[in-house]
């Protein structure tokens, strides 16, 4: 009886240490600024400083009705000598000719089986490899907006550590949606704001997001990108870690995208997240802590312990089932301690989404649907389960509103 005291106790500390891991990344951002747009830094590269060339990559799947605004955004932070290249991949819209209306560049690539963002990105480095290849390569996905004044502070930090960077990347509830989507708009914001936040300040290197992301030639011209992976950004960004190239959190350039108002979009797009984020704890993180641990590198088993954090959502639902199979152990052996420690863990957790809600997330749900928090998790149960018995693997598309 003993060692099962001890073995279930044990399972409360391995659920404890994400939770730690992400209030203490909270709590250490509430110290940094605010920014919900980076016009505003000043330290940017002046307009007349000479830099590297950059060639913007684009990968694009039937994106007619929102590249015209990416390219937009992104082709008056271009300078002489950048090149705007948009890889149509296996399209069957007029994705192509508009991207070619803007004077880029565009490669069409078609493949019955290898389909996927990884793939997209692999043709259009291969292109830069046998043309003249730049100083940098960023990468913006195709119905994404990269604020004013975002490519040069991603240029100029990846100039100054020669290290991959990842712009702040905002998913955004559209006006008038419901609860459900400004949850989302939270916890994204929790995940790709607040958590980066504070592991920079803890040393931490970030997670590729998959889209504002800028890498030096050296490091992304022998990356492997070929993938057809759920979460081909942070499969990219755990290797070149591994291979001693640590990405750099900066929030003064912004990327910003909407989520999909229908149904099925919203539904293929939080699949491939969440599916993705479990993959990757399982892949990952036994294989980061011991690289960190053989190298002695202490920042590759930070990246273990922020990949260990699964979805919020799932968080907090093992700690409500957890804390109710130990109340009823409590309540007909008398043994406290569990239901004590669980409580405890819960508590931590709650208090830093209240610290997040406070600091960052006032104006993406009100105090009182924040309370609806266990709610939005049990919604998500059919997702969870599917991980088990039916998971995605394979990278999709998420349906866009016109289609």
């Amino acid at each position: 009886m003993a060692i099962l005291k001890v073995l279930w106790l044990l399972v409360h500390a391995v659920l404890a240490l994400p939770v730690v891991m992400v209030t203490l990344q909270i709590f250490v951002a509430r110290r940094t600024p605010i920014l919900s747009t980076p016009d505003t830094a000043t330290d940017a590269h002046p307009k007349h400083a000479t830099r590297a060339s950059v060639a913007v990559l684009v990968p694009a799947h039937n994106e007619r009705a929102g590249i015209a605004a990416t390219l937009q955004s992104i082709k008056p932070q271009m300078r002489e000598g950048d090149r705007l290249i948009v890889v149509a991949d296996n399209c069957s819209d007029d994705t192509a000719a508009i991207a070619r209306s803007f004077g880029a560049e565009v490669l069409e690539r078609v493949h019955l089986t290898q389909r996927g963002k990884g793939y997209a990105l692999d043709h259009g480095v291969a292109h830069l490899k046998a043309t003249t290849p730049p100083g940098m390569v960023l990468m913006c996905d195709a119905d994404c907006h990269l604020a004013a004044g975002s490519l040069d502070r991603l240029v100029n930090t990846c100039m100054q550590t020669n290290q991959p960077v990842q712009a702040l990347d905002l998913m955004k509830a559209r006006p008038g949606a419901g609860m459900q989507q400004r949850f989302a708009e939270f916890a994204w914001r929790v995940k790709n704001q607040v958590r980066p936040s504070g592991g920079a300040r803890l040393g931490v290197p970030c997670a590729l997001m998959g889209t504002g992301m800028i890498f030096p030639w050296s490091v992304i011209a022998t990356a492997p990108l070929a993938s057809g992976h759920l979460a081909e950004d942070v499969q990219l960004g755990v290797n070149l870690a591994l291979a001693g190239h640590f990405t750099r959190f900066e929030p003064r350039a912004l990327v910003t995208s909407e989520f999909p108002q229908s149904t099925a979009g919203a539904q293929v797009q939080r699949s491939r997240w969440e599916h993705g984020a479990l993959d990757n704890l399982v892949a990952f993180v036994p294989k980061l802590l011991v690289a960190g641990l053989v190298q002695r590198r202490m920042r590759l088993i930070g990246i273990a312990f922020d990949l260990m954090v699964p979805p919020l959502a799932l968080l907090l639902m093992l700690m409500g089932v957890l804390l109710i199979v130990n109340g009823i152990v409590a309540w007909t052996t008398g043994w406290w301690t569990p239901a004590i420690v669980s409580l405890a863990i819960l508590m931590l957790f709650a208090s830093g989404v209240v610290v997040a809600w406070v600091r960052f997330g006032q104006g993406t749900v009100t105090a009182g649907e924040l309370l609806a928090a266990p709610w939005y998790a049990v919604r998500k149960i059919p997702l969870y389960v599917a991980f088990l018995v039916k998971r995605q693997t394979q990278w999709v598309r998420a349906k866009r509103d016109d289609e």
